[in-house]
C-alpha cells in the first residue's frame, strides 16, 4: 500500500528466476507477441480483401482472431514491462482492469465459438433456410452480443471485487486472473454466487450448446452422402479443435486459481503461459491450414511474396 498516493499495489509472485533471465524472457515474449499479431492479422487481412470469404463462417473466424489479438494485448505489454522491472507489481485498480479484459475476452471466445457452431448447424442441416436465417444483420448482432454480454457480466463482478477488503498483496500468478480472490480477506457469498452464475452463463452453457450442436450436425451428416460428410468435417473439425484446446486451458486456469498452493511454482508458470502463448498462436495455424478457402488464399499470398 502506498500511503502517500493512497494506491494499493499487488505483487506478482508467480515469476521464476525473472531477475536472472529477464532479457531472455523479454525477447521470447516479445517475439511471440509479434508472431501472434502478424499471424492473426494475416488471416483477418485475407478474409477482408477476398469477397468469396465475406460469408458468416469466415466473418466469425475473423472476429475470433481479432479477439485473440485483443486477448494477447491485455496481457503481453504488462509481461514485457515486468520482465524489465526490478519489481513485478501492479496497482489494484489496474489489476482489476486486466482481470476485466481477460475474462471478457475469454467469454467472447466462447460466445463466438457458439455463433460459429450455430452457423455450421444452419449451413449443413438447413441449407435452404441458410440465406434467410444467417443474414448480415443476424451476424452483426451475434458479433455485438459476443463482446457485449461478457463485458456486462464482468463489469458487475469487477465492481463487486473492487469493494472487497484486501488482506494480502502478493499472489502466485503472473497476471491478474481468478487469483485475485486469494487477496481478499474473505470472499462474500454474493461474489461467490455471482461468480458461479458468470461461469455457467459465460463458459459452461456455451460449451454445452457447442458440443450438442456439433453432435446434432454429425448425427445428421452420418446419414447423408459422402460429400456432405466431407463438408461437415472440413468446416467443423477446426472449430472443435479450437474449442477443445481453449476449454482445457481455461479449465486449468480456473483450477490453479483455487489450488495454487498445491502446484509447484515452475509447473504453474509453464501451464499458465500455455493459455496466453499457445492458444493465440494455434488459432491462425488451425484456420490457415485446415480451412480450404483460407489456405488457398494464404498459399497465393506467400507465393506472391516469394516472387517479389
Amino acid at each position: 500500500m502506498d500511503e502517500g498516493l493512497n494506491v494499493t499495489y499487488i505483487t506478482f509472485g508467480g515469476h521464476v528466476e525473472v531477475h536472472k533471465y529477464r532479457f531472455l524472457y523479454f525477447m521470447i515474449m516479445f517475439i511471440v507477441y509479434i508472431l501472434i499479431i502478424c499471424s492473426n492479422s494475416t488471416i483477418v487481412y485475407l478474409i477482408v480483401i477476398h469477397r468469396n470469404l465475406h460469408e458468416p463462417m469466415y466473418i466469425f473466424i475473423a472476429a475470433l482472431l481479432i479477439n485473440s489479438v485483443l486477448f494477447s494485448t491485455a496481457i503481453y505489454p504488462k509481461f514485457l514491462i515486468d520482465f524489465l522491472s526490478e519489481k513485478q507489481i501492479i496497482s489494484y485498480s489496474a489489476c482489476l482492469l486486466q482481470y476485466f479484459l481477460f475474462y471478457t475476452l475469454v467469454g467472447a471466445e466462447f460466445f463466438l465459438l457458439s455463433a460459429m457452431a450455430y452457423d455450421r448447424y444452419v449451413s449443413i442441416c438447413k441449407p435452404l433456410q441458410y440465406p434467410t436465417i444467417m443474414r448480415k444483420t443476424t451476424v452483426w448482432i451475434f458479433l455485438a452480443l459476443a463482446w457485449f454480454v461478457p463485458a456486462c457480466q464482468l463489469v458487475v463482478h469487477t465492481t463487486m471485487c473492487f469493494h472487497e477488503k484486501l488482506c494480502r498483496f502478493t499472489f502466485k500468478a503472473i497476471f491478474c486472473n481468478n487469483s485475485i480472490y486469494k487477496l481478499q480477506c474473505s470472499t462474500s457469498r454474493a461474489l461467490t454466487i455471482y461468480g458461479l452464475f458468470m461461469f455457467l452463463n459465460g463458459s459452461f452453457f456455451p460449451m454445452l450448446f457447442i458440443l450438442s450442436t456439433y453432435a446434432q450436425i454429425f448425427r445428421i451428416t452420418y446419414r447423408s452422402c459422402r460429400k456432405v460428410r466431407k463438408k461437415a468435417a472440413e468446416t467443423c473439425l477446426p472449430h472443435l479443435l479450437v474449442l477443445i484446446n481453449f476449454s482445457l486451458l481455461c479449465t486449468y486456469n480456473l483450477m490453479t486459481a483455487r489450488l495454487e498452493s498445491e502446484i509447484p511454482k515452475l509447473a504453474n508458470l509453464i501451464m499458465t503461459l500455455q493459455l496466453v502463448l499457445y492458444h493465440p498462436l494455434v488459432n491462425p495455424i488451425i484456420y490457415g491450414l485446415k480451412m480450404k478457402e483460407i489456405s488457398k488464399h494464404l498459399k497465393q499470398l506467400l507465393c506472391h511474396r516469394k516472387m517479389n
